[in-house]
């Protein structure tokens, strides 16, 4: 087990201390030695720090305003080895000694994500309790309360590390879990955006050690994860908000002051000064400060947390919060850090945009007329999920909603790498796919036909598989219910399948169908995608390649079967003679005029 922080005081009783020192522990081996150690303690600023470590050099101290507090910089050399540093903190006759580890860096390559992969999105306090000792623990201030949707319920990190055998035969190939780390608030902190300790799991979790135990045990499967972090702010319960390190290291206003949530000012030509001011640095929430990343000190703090939990849990990826909230350039530096550091991790940023035009603009190597570049790896596809939403939920007639897919990935020369999207159905934030558009399984199959099927890297949001209901009028609390079979006592289960309704089993064995058919076809991975104008309420599209071909075709009428005539699709075709539905398992002898029934998604293989 590592031991993040051992602290030796060589004063009498009641005199000085070390309260936190962050990192808490760092690597060797990493291609960039520089090393900012934040030390708080009382007037601990006034201390000088030395070290007669092999491979390391202390190289300056910078102090603020705040005397309890330090930063150190450290160099940590090609000869530094794996141990223990002695770090001497003295100030006169006044000496205090800090023990700080050494661990070497994980070797080889960032596994990454691609569209070969299928991210399953869930929320740790609501997927799976593995151990009820951790429903309490003693100095958190909320406590279980399993009656109230914005409550604590209880699930951590061991039942998530339980039930990775039931994700891995459902088909997924990744796991993202929304964020873990300490959120010690008054309420409503189950979901985890609220930081409270960069450096350390919410004990109601788990500990550090557990989530790496449950890295590790995703890798032995084959499986990876992914982490949820947040540059933009921190909790208002955060240790800093006691002492703030310095004046400036959150956003501050002689009065509460909310951000005006319009992202679309980083880009805007005609954009005002006041608003992009307010969207960057107003805070999101009454309960959420808004970090200042236009401070160094801030801005290498927040870049660090980040490579030490890659190096720590040997992570594969991380889903960064309200992307374009921080500051823009801090952010591109960072990605640009992290893909130095670890090259081919895989990163997506959360950007909630309507429209392609403002979402490509953060999109890895978009060549902006502004000249910003935000070297982001990948950013969740907003658009085309609000636009599957719109072509599903029958407020269209058959073709126009068909059209919605169709216009929307018409707009993928916006992005240079389309293919790196992540796309989905649903998640955390928004009212379920299987509510917005009508509780209809037939709806649900197609949709999910669709995003399993089209250009990007799919994610599936937890509770999607059994067609679980989420509506976000009902409040936030009510799209993250509890996952049948994660609580001891709990009568429906869909680990084991007891309980399950018929259309909960029919969506499970659909979607455990797609996925693990997905997860060997490399034309759908690595593919191109050709499709065809929507008509008469059918769209039709070809994932292709030089050696296999798949033909996806949606109806998306109420009660009419369709005749499908392939001289329609003739390019696409050519060559092929028949083939075989994947869903239903139907042999297709003449792909020249075949049926296809109302409501339905056929995933023809060619042959």
């Amino acid at each position: 087990m590592i031991v993040l922080l051992m602290l030796t005081a060589l004063l009498p009783a009641g005199a000085q201390v070390i309260d936190h020192v962050d990192p808490p522990s760092w690597f060797t081996g990493m291609k960039d030695g520089s090393l900012q150690l934040m030390v708080h303690g009382k007037e601990i600023g006034s201390y000088a720090v030395t070290t007669d470590y092999p491979g390391i050099e202390v190289k300056t101290m910078v102090r603020t305003e705040n005397p309890n507090y330090l930063f150190v910089y450290l160099d940590i050399t090609g000869k530094a080895l794996p141990g223990t540093a002695t770090l001497t903190f003295t100030r006169g006759k006044q000496k205090i000694t800090h023990e700080y580890q050494l661990f070497e860096r994980p070797g080889g390559p960032a596994r990454g994500f691609n569209s070969s992969d299928v991210i399953y999105l869930l929320m740790p306090d609501r997927f799976a309790n593995g151990s009820t000792s951790n429903d309490n623990v003693e100095g958190m201030t909320e406590q279980l309360n399993r009656a109230n949707p914005g409550g604590r319920h209880g699930g951590d990190l061991k039942g998530i590390t339980d039930n990775l055998d039931y994700l891995h035969s459902l088909g997924v190939t990744g796991i993202w879990l929304n964020p873990f780390l300490e959120n010690n608030q008054h309420h409503s902190s189950y979901h985890g955006y609220s930081t409270t300790d960069f450096y350390k799991s919410d004990p109601r979790y788990g500990s550090n050690e557990e989530f790496r135990n449950l890295v590790a045990e995703a890798h032995k499967r084959g499986m990876k994860v992914v982490m949820d972090m947040i540059f933009n702010h921190i909790g208002s319960f955060h240790w800093w908000m006691k002492d703030l390190p310095s004046n400036d290291w959150i956003h501050q206003f002689d009065e509460f002051t909310r951000t005006n949530y319009r992202a679309s000012t980083y880009m805007d030509p005609y954009a005002s000064e006041k608003d992009k001011m307010l969207m960057e640095k107003g805070w999101f929430d009454i309960t959420m400060p808004d970090l200042n990343q236009s401070n160094p000190l801030v801005e290498t703090y927040l870049i660090q947390t980040s490579l030490w939990w890659i190096a720590f849990s040997d992570l594969d990826g991380i889903r960064m919060d309200t992307y374009p909230y921080p500051q823009p350039d801090m952010m591109a530096r960072w990605a640009k850090r992290v893909e130095e550091e670890f090259p081919g991790f895989f990163i997506v940023g959360e950007v909630w945009y309507d429209d392609p035009s403002h979402a490509s603009y953060w999109a890895l190597n978009k060549v902006n007329p502004d000249g910003y570049r935000s070297n982001l790896p990948s950013l969740t596809d907003l658009p085309l999920c609000f636009a599957t939403h719109r072509a599903f939920e029958g407020k269209l007639n058959p073709t126009d909603a068909m059209s919605r897919l169709y216009n929307l990935l018409s707009q993928d020369f916006l992005y240079p790498e389309p293919f790196r999207n992540v796309i989905f159905l649903d998640n955390h934030d928004m009212t379920r796919f299987f509510t917005q558009t009508g509780s209809s399984l037939d709806i649900y199959k197609m949709g999910l036909a669709f995003i399993m099927t089209t250009r990007g890297i799919p994610q599936l949001y937890y509770g999607t598989e059994i067609i679980m209901e989420g509506d976000k009028s009902k409040g936030d609390g009510r799209l993250r219910d509890d996952f049948p079979g994660g609580w001891p006592g709990d009568g429906k289960s869909v680990f084991t399948g007891t309980g399950l309704t018929d259309p909960e089993k029919d969506a499970l064995d659909y979607t455990r169908l797609i996925l693990n058919w997905r997860k060997t076809k490399d034309v759908i991975h690595t593919g191109k995608l050709k499709h065809y104008i929507p008509a008469d309420g059918i769209y039709v599209y070809f994932r292709y390649s030089n050696d296999e071909s798949v033909m996806v075709v949606l109806n998306n009428n109420e009660k009419e079967s369709r005749t499908i005539h392939g001289e329609n699709y003739a390019e696409s075709i050519e060559g092929f003679k028949e083939g075989t539905d994947i869903i239903s398992g139907r042999k297709i002898e003449d792909l020249g005029s075949f049926t296809i029934a109302p409501k339905t998604a056929m995933i023809i293989e060619l042959k």
